[in-house]
């Protein structure tokens, strides 16, 4: 039998993530040849990937992160099964990795494909699907791209958020991070009036309206009131219109007017967990 030293095994452990158990066991299996080791230790993650195909993958973590200039930024949720595992250091590194790769991706499955190291980012979550024995996955990817992105990643990384702006002004960095937080705490369906959904509108006004109706508003009235309605609807689930969490006077748009007055968000995204 080969003798295994714990060096070779500690350069496997780094090299993949794995116990040092596992690591040992695959390269007496290998008889000591580490890339036949590394395989070893894939398959057994594919094995474990399979068998765990069904499971749920409901915890893990929301990541956002921007490029040097801030002008590409992503979000990412890395799923996994407990939140034992979501909130190990070792599985937050793994996501800011695969977020930092995402910044040359446009979609999921280009971040699935590209490459991790000497293999795929796809391999990697099944490599370490056997490594951790829980099914991991990435759960939602968004990329948006303009002048300036701010990020913010909530406290125990649930939530994350991305939001893009059309200039970068005085003390951006400032609104990137306060109106970021805003789309992570208040969760706006749109960013003003104009982008909300036609279904979501017409929806609403027929809620008002039964409501209306149940308490015994005229007909020919209800029109009138729920538009009224319609306009609440919009300042507390538009961004541009919400009241700023840090100052409830104060709407999102005029605390950005306080940066420079043309200063505006073009877009803005959030990821979760759940």
């Amino acid at each position: 039998m080969v003798k295994i030293t714990a060096s070779e095994v500690n350069k496997l452990r780094k090299s993949t993530g794995a116990g040092m158990m596992d690591c040992k066991n695959a390269l007496v299996e290998a008889n000591g040849d580490f890339n036949s080791a590394i395989e070893i230790l894939r398959k057994k993650g594919q094995k474990v990937a399979a068998k765990r195909a069904d499971r749920e993958s409901s915890e893990g973590v929301a990541i956002a992160i921007s490029n040097e200039d801030s002008s590409t930024g992503v979000g990412i949720v890395l799923a996994c099964e407990t939140d034992f595992v979501g909130k190990n250091a070792d599985f937050i590194d793994l996501a800011h990795k695969i977020a930092k790769l995402g910044l040359n991706c446009n979609s999921k499955e280009e971040l699935l494909g590209s490459s991790f190291g000497d293999i795929t980012v796809e391999e990697k979550l099944v490599e370490q699907t056997g490594v951790i024995g829980e099914k991991i996955q990435i759960n939602d990817f968004v990329r948006i791209d303009s002048s300036y992105i701010g990020t913010y990643i909530h406290a125990g990384n649930k939530i994350s958020s991305l939001v893009g702006f059309s200039k970068k002004s005085n003390n951006i960095e400032v609104a990137g991070k306060d109106i970021a937080m805003q789309v992570a705490a208040m969760n706006p369906i749109a960013l003003d009036e104009n982008n909300v959904d036609a279904k979501i509108i017409e929806k609403e006004i027929e809620i008002s309206k039964d409501q209306l109706r149940a308490e015994g508003k005229p007909e020919d009235m209800l029109d009138k009131i729920a538009q009224g309605k319609l306009k609440r609807f919009f300042k507390d689930n538009t961004l541009v219109h919400q009241s700023f969490i840090k100052d409830n006077k104060l709407s999102v748009s005029q605390y950005l007017s306080s940066f420079e007055s043309d200063l505006k968000i073009t877009s803005f995204k959030r990821v979760s967990i759940g």
